[in-house]
């Protein structure tokens, strides 16, 4: 279950279109599945023990910068433009940084169509591709994540400010926002998760993204004949969406599986995650409104389970990201640098190969306890070398020995792009080692020569 399903027309368009995207394809689900709750909400609600209350599904793709989060907005945009006509165009907004502009907007959209032929419209689709700015300016304003809580609601916004009261009943907001997890877990308070605004947000880590091997793709053409006509049929007039009986079971498993949640997992955690069943029937009835049912089926129910469970999980993971102390980095001690480049050169290194490398004298290198020291005079021209070698504890320990054929085989080797050119007939001779240089083994440019 920790693959979400991809359910009904939403799903089956957004599978469609999957291969020819550089993103994560559920993040094209959520971000559609948030625009569709956004146009149905006006009419459509969703009913459990005698209770009727909005269908609107809050988004939030988490993922790093260039990680396909916009890409993911423009192919939902391409699923739903159609199906939804004019919707996205004239009820999409962004940037609001308060609770009085949030009332404010709706306010306004409601008196704008209070004389329209089909009534008052309340409908807001709020899309925060930075939602970090707008973090980061609401935090002076008290009053928004109260109004953000109502708004999620769907009760009665007020503005007590103005010259003028403003009153907006039933709002219809959805919110889809995109945010690091850095930011997250920096600008998303635990102190405002704790009192409920947070966690009526759905978040979502996005994948790895694909690399294509041509950029020119479009995307193929999506037939929007059914979500046309299960967006008019939504639309037509007021409808409340129940659990089918066949359901029940499993609703009782998922309200069972938020509480146990709830009774198990630390507190920083559960604050972003108590709505889990809750979340669950939203997105049901968004899925049954998708195929013009008034009825939430077991395989609707279950098709929602699985994507708010996985929301679950990645709000788990982004708090215990955000709740982790970063590790320090342990400087490391001479003697471990020291050892570190003998055991990089086969247990053998000169002084040359060490002393550059560790900001040290051979003074202070040879005082270092496990460290032996020899003098090669091997060389027939230039000054002998100090050689450098590890001391072994064990008594059958007879120094470092010339590597055998079986590890020159298993030797991590470097290919050179002479392998790819015609063989010489004589190969040169290998000229002299030069001495006091860096061997060609540690230079990164050596694959290059």
């Amino acid at each position: 279950m920790s693959t979400p399903v991809l359910y009904g027309p939403i799903g089956r368009a957004v599978r469609k279109i999957a291969p020819y995207l550089e993103t994560d394809a559920l993040g094209v689900y959520v971000a559609a599945l948030s625009m569709w709750s956004a146009a149905i909400g006006g009419t459509v609600k969703v009913s459990s023990r005698g209770h009727a209350r909005p269908v609107l599904v809050w988004s939030a793709l988490v993922a790093g910068t260039g990680r396909g989060k916009g890409t993911a907005l423009r192919a939902a945009l391409h699923v739903l433009d159609k199906p939804l006509g004019r919707f996205v165009a004239t009820h999409t907004t962004s940037g609001i940084t308060s609770g009085a502009s949030m009332v404010h907007h709706l306010w306004e959209q409601q008196e704008a169509t209070a004389e329209t032929e089909h009534g008052r419209d309340v409908r807001t689709l709020v899309v925060e591709e930075e939602w970090t700015e707008v973090l980061k300016r609401v935090k002076r304003d008290p009053s928004f994540t109260t109004k953000l809580r109502a708004a999620w609601d769907g009760a009665t916004l007020r503005n007590t400010t103005k010259e003028e009261a403003q009153e907006v009943r039933d709002p219809a907001m959805v919110l889809h926002s995109h945010i690091t997890p850095s930011d997250w877990a920096k600008y998303v308070g635990e102190s405002e998760a704790a009192g409920g605004s947070y966690n009526r947000i759905l978040p979502f880590l996005l994948g790895s993204v694909p690399m294509l091997d041509d950029d020119r793709m479009t995307l193929p053409t999506v037939d929007g004949f059914e979500l046309s006509d299960a967006y008019a049929w939504a639309t037509a007039r007021p409808r409340v969406i129940t659990l089918s009986e066949d359901a029940r079971p499993l609703w009782r498993i998922v309200r069972r599986y938020a509480r146990i949640l709830g009774e198990t997992l630390p507190e920083a955690q559960v604050v972003f995650i108590e709505r889990t069943a809750e979340q669950t029937l939203r997105v049901a009835a968004c899925l049954a409104a998708s195929e013009c049912s008034e009825s939430i089926t077991d395989d609707i129910l279950f098709a929602a389970f699985t994507l708010v469970r996985r929301s679950v999980q990645d709000a788990v993971r982004i708090t215990k990201g955000a709740t982790m102390p970063k590790a320090k980095r342990q400087s490391l001690s001479l003697a471990d640098k020291v050892r570190a480049r003998i055991e990089t050169h086969g247990g053998r290194a000169t002084s040359s190969q060490i002393l550059p490398y560790v900001g040290a004298t051979a003074a202070e290198v040879k005082a270092l306890p496990g460290i032996v020291v020899t003098v090669d005079r091997s060389g027939k021209t230039g000054r002998p070398a100090t050689v450098f070698t590890l001391r072994s504890d064990r008594a059958d320990y007879v120094g470092p020995q010339p590597a055998t054929p079986e590890r020159h085989v298993n030797r991590a080797t470097v290919v050179h792009l002479d392998a790819y050119r015609p063989a010489l007939v004589q190969a040169p001779k290998p000229a002299p080692e030069p001495k006091c240089l860096e061997p060609l083994a540690d230079n990164p440019f050596r694959a290059l020569l």
